[in-house]
């Protein structure tokens, strides 16, 4: 969106978009939460103020790179970390705690909340194989065959968190965007033998990112039909 404001502070229901986020992350009882700001930070921070540990990524080179920046908040952690973007405001706690029941299946290193949408485009597809998930291919990298894919990801996860940041370790920008790719880490929980699941959301509002105002207004929309914080319950 064309504004001095940082896309995550723009207002969803008289609420920031990050704000939504945290609330619901909270609201499944998720802690630490950790925040990583880049352009503006300051003002993010300002907004949220001391209720989550943040982290700066002064260069945005990709999702990836963006949880790079999160490792040293989790320097003594084991367990299960979710990932969720600040500007994809209306996931659910209830998905959340699904997203941990998924990821606590023996062998399981990652759980990728997708969604199908009638218009893909833009989003990374969900690629299976023989029934079960091989890849994510975004949009620029996506083969034709791979372009006419439905199931998109939403960019909610949930990764073993030595995997995640093990796997973070070998990615690399060797794609369309010369980014770091999130993604390109369910290969390596692959490649290391363990599972990589899909959690396929009821409702793709849930993963509907905010880009344009026409977006957000379309969001405004449909939380004032379902009234507002009810929506979260």
């Amino acid at each position: 969106m064309q504004s001095e404001l940082p896309k995550v502070l723009h207002p969803l229901c008289g609420k920031p978009l990050i704000r939504h986020v945290v609330d619901s992350l909270r609201k499944a009882a998720v802690d630490p939460i950790v925040v990583v700001v880049g352009y503006k930070g300051d003002e993010v921070i300002n907004t949220l103020g001391e209720s989550v540990i943040y982290a700066w990524q002064h260069e945005q080179l990709g999702t990836g790179h963006a949880v790079m920046q999160a490792e040293p908040c989790f320097k003594d952690f084991d367990g299960y970390i979710i990932v969720a973007c600040g500007d994809v405001p209306l996931v659910r706690p209830e998905t959340f705690k699904r997203l941990a029941q998924e990821i606590s299946d023996p062998g399981c290193g990652a759980v990728v909340a997708t969604m199908i949408l009638d218009n893909p485009t833009g989003y990374g597809r969900i690629v299976y194989e023989n029934g079960v998930f091989s890849r994510i291919v975004e949009e620029k990298d996506a083969a034709p065959y791979e372009k006419s894919i439905k199931e998109v990801n939403s960019g909610t996860y949930i990764f073993d968190s030595k995997l995640l940041f093990d796997g973070l370790k070998g990615i690399d920008t060797n794609n369309a965007q010369r980014e770091y790719y999130l993604p390109d880490v369910l290969k390596f929980i692959i490649k290391k033998g363990f599972s990589v699941k899909t959690f396929l959301l009821e409702d793709p509002i849930e993963g509907r990112g905010v880009n344009t105002r026409e977006e957000l207004n379309a969001l405004e929309e449909y939380v004032s039909k379902k009234n507002g914080d009810k929506f979260y319950e």
